[in-house]
């Protein structure tokens, strides 16, 4: 029994290696590195006016109680106090700077690295802004792929979360009539998330920004239905 089970694990085995029919064709792992909202977005104004007229509809029927037992002032106790809360404001100096170097921006939207440089993925070796990724070679899958070409960039994986095993998107970029001499590249898109932490070191990389999705397809107008299907904000 042993034996064929042994056997069947063999059959039945992930492929980690590229087959020679498709050697012209190289697979890129690709990080969509997100930071998730840290304060709650605003309402929709319509939504905020159906909740006003909700509020004001239940109040025309709520039990009425004494005027005693609502007035809190008067019941507090002498050494009570209350303390007045002022929240944080929620547009930052970053906002206001406009510095997409900053996590502090947006706070009431996800925000996505990008990196300028030469890219794996790219047929020519001219620097553009690209997600961090790396050509897939002898990575045992394709997610451990995913994480040496996040950790290349930021240097330690401690502060990210990689949401599944399973990529989230993919993408065939075919070579151009100038370059039918490169290969085809399929991109695969994984996505991980900041965790406790609001600064990262960037590396390998001649620049980077922190941006929304809106801000992404500005970048990639060319992939700006692909990526605006991809990106759930």
């Amino acid at each position: 029994m042993q034996r064929s089970l042994t056997s069947l694990t063999k059959a039945r085995g992930f492929c980690t290696k590229k087959p020679a029919a498709a050697a012209a064709e190289k697979v890129v792992a690709s990080v969509l590195f997100e930071r998730l909202p840290v304060v709650i977005p605003k309402i929709d104004p319509v939504v905020y006016a159906f909740q006003e007229f909700s509020f004001r509809w239940r109040q025309q029927y709520r039990r009425r109680y004494p005027d005693e037992l609502l007035d809190k002032s008067n019941s507090r106790g002498k050494g009570e106090y209350q303390m007045d809360y002022v929240p944080a404001p929620r547009i930052t100096e970053a906002d206001k700077k406009n510095d997409k170097k900053s996590l502090q921006r947006a706070l009431d939207r996800r925000l996505y690295l990008l990196l300028y440089g030469k890219a794996s993925g790219a047929p020519s070796d001219k620097p553009v802004w690209h997600f961090p990724e790396k050509v897939y070679e002898t990575e045992e899958t394709l997610r451990k792929c995913a994480e040496t070409a996040l950790e290349s960039v930021i240097g330690d994986l401690s502060h990210t979360y990689f949401v599944g095993n399973a990529p989230m998107g993919h993408m065939v970029i075919q070579p151009t009539e100038n370059e039918l001499n490169s290969p085809s590249f399929k991109r695969f898109f994984f996505k991980s998330q900041v965790i406790a932490t609001n600064k990262f070191k960037i590396g390998k990389c001649e620049d980077f920004v922190w941006v929304t999705k809106d801000e992404i397809l500005e970048y990639f107008p060319e992939q700006a239905e692909f990526l605006n299907k991809m990106i759930i904000s």
